[in-house]
């Protein structure tokens, strides 16, 4: 087996694909949010393909951004299956993959987060990963008793606070505490059960979690912020940062500043997998995949294309301004921070009219769009991932299933030809094959300094 060093992929699968008009495409699983056979298809499509994960994102509300019904009648990605509830029963349908999604810190609680993670861990046998994000948007605040969204320092700081009480509680039980000795009556070792009883600014969590200690000790970290904020949680927590550039220098500098932070925290590069996202385009030649592009464009309802903009740019109205006209300058947002910067630095960079905007990101929504042949898609993959860009990529299908199987039946071969990615997996969990090691549990660590007396006490 080759020892160089393999790039990791992520497949990002919404339902009907990434595109804004996706489930408008003639080959499009319209229904693909709310169909498991459909999404049962494209997770084993990616485990042919050896991808290390299937990525689900998600929110807790549905994405009006701004948009009045009618509008919104007119877009694609509207309803789609809760994350866990899919992921478990995908589980059952594979075997080495892993299962990732978004679960917000802002409007959940860290013993229900910590129980359902564990839970889908051990249902998968340790393929489970955690896309930790802060929730962006007021219609999520509107759906859990506020009016107003957290502010986005103080959604920080409390994300930061979660998963310290997420990983106690994960860490409640030691890996060999549960004896099971039947004859002598003894479930589990009283001292290796740890009470976290935590008590911070934002939390109050007794514990313990009444779930053993997950397969991989905790499932794979990740994060998705690339503001001042979000790079500094990543730092000191993530695993994964799926991250949005458009150039190789942006990407480098994304790069070279997270891995840099990683130090303070005692923590070595390797055991951060930086990912950004990509929309691949693929034809046999290059104006095939140019006219693939172009369809899916040509699709887009100026009314969505506007709403999409709108909503990513922190939910500024752009209705009284002319789409022919240059986007205006903005007030800062309380939402997301680096898409708006991302997006505006984009606009001003190549002179964009708001239209020319809605259709650049159309796709993509910020992340970068490629489109060629095979070897063109690989070739650009491999200089991010060789010149300090990238770990390797979330991959985002224009639409599904189509747009995974060409990448899968097309991209993946000519990456493994150049002996850029596997042939085969190397372990059985995620962490294992993202090279990830297994955190040890961190009570246990105390519990071994303390005197014999006091060890199995609550921490």
């Amino acid at each position: 087996m080759s020892t160089k060093k393999k790039l990791r992929l992520g497949a990002f699968l919404p339902g009907t694909g990434h595109h804004v008009a996706a489930w408008r495409h003639p080959n499009a699983q319209a229904d693909g949010g709310l169909n498991f056979q459909h999404y049962r298809r494209i997770a084993q499509t990616a485990e042919r393909g050896k991808f290390d994960m299937i990525f689900l994102a998600d929110g807790v509300a549905v994405r009006e951004r701004g948009q009045g019904t009618e509008t919104l009648s007119r877009s694609g990605h509207v309803v789609h299956f809760e994350p866990f509830t899919l992921l478990s029963a995908l589980s059952v349908v594979t075997e080495r993959i892993g299962l990732t999604a978004t679960v917000s810190t802002t409007y959940n609680e860290p013993y229900h987060l910590a129980r359902k993670f564990a839970s889908l861990d051990h249902l998968s046998g340790g393929r489970a990963g955690w896309n930790l994000v802060t929730s962006a948007t007021e219609a999520e605040a509107k759906n859990f008793n506020r009016e107003k969204h957290m502010e986005h320092t103080l959604r920080y700081e409390r994300a930061k606070e979660f998963v310290d009480v997420v990983t106690a509680l994960w860490d409640s039980w030691e890996d060999d505490a549960f004896l099971r000795d039947k004859e002598l009556g003894i479930y589990f070792d009283p001292d290796k059960l740890h009470i976290p009883n935590h008590k911070g600014t934002h939390f109050s969590v007794r514990g313990p979690l009444n779930v053993a200690r997950p397969p991989q000790g905790y499932p794979v970290i990740i994060q998705a912020g690339s503001s001042e904020d979000g790079k500094n949680l990543a730092a000191q927590t993530a695993e994964v940062i799926f991250t949005a550039q458009q150039t190789l220098e942006e990407a480098q500098a994304f790069y070279a500043d997270v891995k840099g932070r990683l130090a303070q925290y005692g923590r070595s590069s390797e055991h951060l997998k930086i990912m950004p996202g990509i929309f691949p385009v693929i034809g046999k030649t290059e104006q095939e995949a140019k006219d693939k592009y172009d369809q899916l464009q040509e699709l887009i309802d100026p009314q969505v294309g506007l709403g999409l903009l709108a909503g990513m740019i922190g939910g500024f109205d752009l209705s009284g301004y002319p789409l022919d006209g240059p986007l205006p300058d903005l007030p800062e947002t309380n939402g997301g921070k680096s898409r708006q910067k991302l997006l505006t630095e984009l606009a001003h960079r190549e002179n964009l009219t708001i239209r020319q905007l809605y259709l650049a990101i159309a796709g993509a929504r910020g992340h970068r769009t490629i489109w060629g042949t095979p070897q063109q898609i690989a070739d650009q993959l491999e200089e991010w991932f060789v010149n300090g860009g990238a770990d390797g990529f979330n991959i985002m299908p224009p639409y599904l299933p189509g747009g995974l199987d060409d990448f899968v039946d097309l991209v993946i071969p000519e990456l493994q030809r150049r002996d850029l990615f596997r042939t085969e997996y190397e372990g059985q969990t995620l962490r294992e094959n993202l090279g990830l090691p297994r955190p040890a549990n961190k009570f246990s660590k105390i519990a071994a300094s303390l005197e014999p007396a006091t060890v199995g006490s609550p921490t």
